[in-house]
């Protein structure tokens, strides 16, 4: 029984299920695609269907990440205890509970539309990239961008059979949104990832890496506004828009002196805004 539990609490720990926050912040922007392309409450089935689907990828991305830092987590003070690291999984273990993971994913997947199905690929193509992504580019948030945005372009595909300008827009939004508060994350680690010669959006930015993050924070708002005016939407969606712009002025306030506690603080108040723009759209097709 004690070597069951230990089993299980690594398999908790490698797919951050005592960790939601990533999971939020993939399940608000797919509610939000899921809403517009649904034009209010979505079928049980879509609900069922994308919400697991969002805890079952993300699950998935956690493993594999873990499986290609295993060899440089050792060396991170937040990462050092990771199982991989202290031997609780071993590496045929992880791969094994990644691939039953994707098969569970493709098992929701084939219920939906054959092109819906076909997009489906790109999702799992994202998600086992961008962990690698950095050893060869110091943009792999924009890959975690693209991987989080991608079941917003699947909800529209499968609500509307295509994949309209309205998508993409908040496709390029959730990106800009996912590469601003990943950055917020990644400065936690950059003076580790320096030394092990781990690439990320902040070693990039450097000391613009706070401008950088509020353009990209404005560029998020200016988007959602663009998208609630091509909707008609009204005063409440709008009213959560301002809402957001205080919330991410209060991250610039936490991330100001760039101290590790307050930034990983600064990414993890990101929930609260995804939540946010969720109630702004959900309150409009009330």
């Amino acid at each position: 029984m004690n070597a069951f539990k230990a089993k299980w609490q690594a398999i908790v720990s490698i797919t951050r299920i005592d960790k939601p926050i990533g999971t939020y912040l993939l399940l608000w922007p797919t509610y939000w695609a899921l809403w517009i392309a649904q034009e209010g409450m979505p079928s049980y089935h879509l609900l069922v269907v994308f919400t697991l689907g969002v805890f079952i990828m993300r699950s998935a991305g956690c493993v594999i990440n873990d499986f290609a830092d295993r060899k440089v987590d050792g060396k991170v003070k937040r990462t050092e205890n990771r199982p991989l690291v202290t031997g609780a999984l071993s590496v045929t273990e992880a791969l094994t509970l990644f691939f039953f993971l994707i098969i569970n994913a493709l098992i929701l997947v084939l219920t939906l539309q054959p092109y819906t199905i076909m997009l489906s690929f790109v999702a799992v193509f994202l998600a086992i990239i961008y962990p690698f992504m950095k050893r060869i580019t110091n943009l792999p948030q924009v890959v975690l961008g693209a991987a989080f945005s991608w079941g917003m372009i699947m909800a529209f595909a499968e609500s509307t059979g295509e994949v309209p300008l309205i998508a993409w827009l908040l496709f390029i939004a959730n990106l800009c949104w996912t590469v601003a508060y990943d950055t917020m994350y990644a400065m936690v680690d950059r003076d580790d990832d320096l030394k092990i010669g781990v690439k990320s959006t902040a070693i990039l930015f450097g000391d613009h890496d706070k401008r950088i993050i509020l353009f990209l924070q404005l560029i998020t708002l200016g988007l959602l506004l663009t998208v609630g005016d091509m909707l008609a939407f009204g005063w409440p969606y709008q009213l959560c828009l301002v809402m957001c712009a205080g919330l991410f002025t209060y991250q610039q306030f936490l991330i100001v002196n760039r101290e590790r506690d307050k930034c990983f603080k600064a990414f993890l108040h990101n929930h609260f805004v995804g939540l946010v723009v969720f109630l702004g759209i959900f309150i409009e097709y009330l």
